[in-house]
């Protein structure tokens, strides 16, 4: 068995877990803890792998982990750019060209969603992809780990196209305007192919709506380009009931990252309910139903 690098794969993953402290991941610290930086487990859990995975590529025993892996890997670190392309070469893959979506989450914004504590929050890609989200939001929408990877995407889960099946929340959300949320997604959209018109997943995602969803490709062919930047919604909780929260959309200007806050008016009911449903965690139930809402 061949020793590993001291700079290669494992080595540098090992490097960067032992530098991040659990604070910046919104992990709680218990008084016996020993570790300064993330236990194997919570990088683990963080990046949605196996432990056995992270082991293994720390010992060297694995090291051709998968494109999604090494971004989850990525974000779960905290990496910078550099830092996160070196990461994609240590595994022996090409780092995201400039001009294409971004699924990473650069370190000042998540020590930004670090302090927003136990608000609902979750991070979205340019085309509506998710690719992170915190206790809160599970607690209050699902978790959206009970889905696949791929059905994570609310533009594919507002314009479903024929059986396909999709879903971001685990129970009904409603809006106040559900057509002038979808018409908001689209010019969204839109916009982003202007700003990444080279990137295969978002040209593919428009062509695939635009021919297998009658009313994505009405809104399409209106050309209106634009921003979803705020709604309003109303969510049928299982265990605190209905909450009604505002919904906020602010964008990373370098990777046009979309941060979702879900929050409800001061010292109302509503806002009792959102602590509630935190303080809870989330239901372990899973309707078959749901709605098009996020």
């Amino acid at each position: 068995m061949t020793t590993p690098s001291e700079d290669g794969l494992g080595a540098m993953i090992r490097t960067w877990r032992n530098r991040l402290p659990p604070s910046a991941a919104m992990l709680r610290v218990g008084r016996r803890r020993r570790a300064a930086g993330l236990r194997r487990e919570e990088l683990a859990d963080l990046a949605g792998v196996s432990v056995d995975y992270v082991v293994r590529l720390e010992q060297g025993r694995a090291t051709t982990p998968s494109e999604s892996t090494v971004a989850s890997l990525a974000r779960a670190l905290q990496l910078s750019g550099p830092e996160r392309d070196h990461l994609y070469r240590l595994a022996r893959l090409v780092p995201p060209a400039t001009g294409t979506i971004s699924a990473h989450i650069p370190p000042g914004v998540q020590r930004v969603l670090a302090r927003l504590g136990d608000v609902a929050v979750a991070v979205f890609a340019a085309d509506w992809h998710l690719v992170w989200w915190n206790r809160g939001w599970a607690a209050l929408l699902g978790d959206p780990a009970a889905s696949a990877p791929w059905t994570r995407n609310f533009a594919r889960y507002r314009f479903p196209i024929g059986a396909e099946s999709t879903r971001l929340t685990q129970w009904p959300v409603n809006e106040r305007d559900p057509d002038l949320t979808d018409a908001a997604v689209v010019a969204d959209l839109r916009r982003a192919t202007g700003r990444f018109p080279d990137d295969p997943r978002l040209a593919r995602l428009v062509r695939e709506l635009r021919d297998g969803n009658g009313q994505f490709a009405e809104l399409w062919a209106t050309g209106a380009v634009g921003e979803h930047r705020e709604d309003h919604k109303v969510i049928e909780h299982p265990s605190v009931g209905e909450v009604t929260v505002d919904c906020d959309v602010l964008t990373d200007g370098d990777t046009e990252l979309k941060i979702v806050i879900l929050t409800a008016e001061p010292g109302s009911a509503d806002e009792t309910k959102l602590r509630l449903a935190s303080i809870a965690g989330p239901p372990v139930r899973v309707p078959t139903g749901g709605s098009r809402g996020r």
